[in-house]
């Protein structure tokens, strides 16, 4: 019982985080390798319970999307799910003690990522709109789609600087394409994850309840927090801490 009230909480965090903000898989990745789910099926299980939540939370930004960029929503959505098929391919071949090696260093690569986005996307912006050809904006989106396929963690933000680069500015539209092609990515990479048998189905179950509550509810909050300097703040020292974590496992 324990267990099961740890990946509730932890899964109604991690939608509410992805939500907001993005860095969820910093709470749920952990968590079920705490409760004794191995590396990459923890990695796999935590993509597939993500996805009730980037869904509820897409439909509470439905009214905020509008077209922005050089690309259209299709063509966008094919990318992902291309480049989610190839990095979950690359994630089942990978064995166990090469994933645990590899994630604190993903979790660095993502915290970072996450620390600096702010500033990333104010460069992207100063830049001016549509700032990327076509070309270019495909193999942006399709190698961050590869990453989410392979590892959840940090997503969100590579999605939101990926999107600045597109052109996009109304960061509420942003938000909710954003979950939109995370719910994209995560529902192709997490088929495959099922064809392999990756799915922890117990733990999953109950964390995708907390991940849909908490997605819902954060998307309607979001336009309520003023101080999300402080948010970010606070994501970024849990994703420096399971890095620290991670590293001397």
């Amino acid at each position: 019982m324990t267990d099961l009230l740890l990946l509730c909480l932890a899964g109604t965090a991690a939608g509410l985080l992805n939500a907001v903000a993005g860095g969820g898989t910093f709470l749920s990745l952990p968590a079920l390798i705490y409760v004794g789910v191995p590396p990459v099926a923890a990695n796999a299980t935590a993509t597939l319970s993500a996805l009730p939540g980037y869904m509820s939370s897409a439909w509470g930004f439905r009214g905020d999307m509008r077209a922005e960029g050089t690309l259209g929503l299709r063509a966008i959505l094919c990318l992902a799910a291309l480049g989610s098929i190839l990095g979950a391919l690359l994630l089942i071949v990978t064995p166990g003690e090469t994933f645990l090696w590899i994630v604190p260093w993903l979790l660095m690569l993502a915290t970072a990522l996450f620390a600096v986005g702010p500033k990333l996307l104010m460069l992207l912006r100063q830049r001016g709109d549509g700032i990327a050809g076509p070309v270019l904006s495909g193999a942006a989106i399709l190698a961050v789609s590869i990453f989410g396929g392979y590892f959840n963690g940090g997503l969100g933000i590579m999605l939101l600087a990926t999107f600045g680069l597109l052109g996009h500015v109304d960061l509420h539209g942003m938000n909710g394409l954003k979950n939109v092609m995370a719910a994209v990515l995560s529902f192709v990479s997490a088929a495959a994850f099922v064809w392999a048998d990756l799915i922890a189905w117990e733990q999953a179950a109950v964390m995708a309840l907390g991940a849909m509550a908490g997605g819902y509810v954060g998307a309607r909050l979001s336009r309520r927090i003023v101080r999300t300097d402080l948010l970010r703040g606070f994501i970024t020292l849990v994703g420096a801490s399971m890095t620290v974590a991670f590293f001397v496992m």
